[in-house]
């Protein structure tokens, strides 16, 4: 049996599961665009816990979405998640927040491009083939009016998350389907969580870092 804390913090989505052998077993989650995570997380944590009866000892690992999107909102999640882990002395799991959205989109053919708003007209985004197999590995990138010709040429193409929102007025083929209610969650990593658990793929707790993919720029005036 693998008990697994599932931790999702890329977004505004501060969200928090457990999952025993892969089956969800307790969630709480909350979305805002405040990003409340550094007062939230590990409230959720507690609380995921005493939920389920269980406590921190009885985890077997700890797993958590490791980007891209929000530089402070992944810190937060990956330090708790290293705290974790480094206390108990359990595995650290990590899985793309990308790879996670695909988990809520179900096709029959065509292509699945999760993306997140990385501002202005760029996006963080990875392609999915249908089985769910990343063919096209995560970027940052402009979108304009050529972007992923190559695959919807070939049939639908699911735009889904946030960076779909800023591509319905740039891409325009009738391929393009628009799936911008996905959001990272936690209880997508439940499965792919234990799945990394079984295969025994576990990161450097001492040296492991988030997927930033783009620098941090502060808002702030100096």
């Amino acid at each position: 049996m693998a008990l697994i804390l599932n931790l999702e913090t890329a977004t505004t989505n501060c969200s928090v599961s457990l999952a025993k052998d892969g089956k969800l077993i307790s969630i709480k989650e909350h979305n805002e665009t405040g990003y409340s995570h550094s007062e939230n997380l590990h409230v959720f944590i507690s609380e995921c816990l005493k939920n389920a009866s269980l406590l921190p000892n009885d985890l077997d690992a700890v797993a958590v979405s490791k980007g891209p999107g929000s530089y402070t909102g992944l810190r937060i999640g990956v330090s708790a998640a290293k705290g974790l882990c480094f206390a108990l002395d359990i595995p650290l799991i990590a899985i793309s927040t990308l790879r996670c959205m695909v988990e809520q989109l179900n096709v029959g053919e065509g292509f699945i491009i999760p993306m997140l708003d990385a501002r202005r007209l760029e996006v963080y985004s990875a392609v999915f083939d249908k089985e769910r197999k990343e063919i096209r590995n995560t970027r940052a990138e402009i979108i304009t009016p050529d972007s992923f010709e190559d695959y919807v040429k070939e049939g639908p193409v699911y735009l889904a998350g946030s960076g779909a929102t800023k591509c319905i007025d740039i891409l325009k083929h009738p391929n393009f389907v628009f799936e911008e209610n996905v959001i990272p969650s936690s209880k997508d990593l439940a499965v792919l969580s234990y799945e990394s658990f079984i295969n025994k793929e576990f990161e450097n707790n001492a040296y492991f870092e988030p997927d930033y993919l783009k620098k941090f720029v502060s808002n702030l005036s100096k």
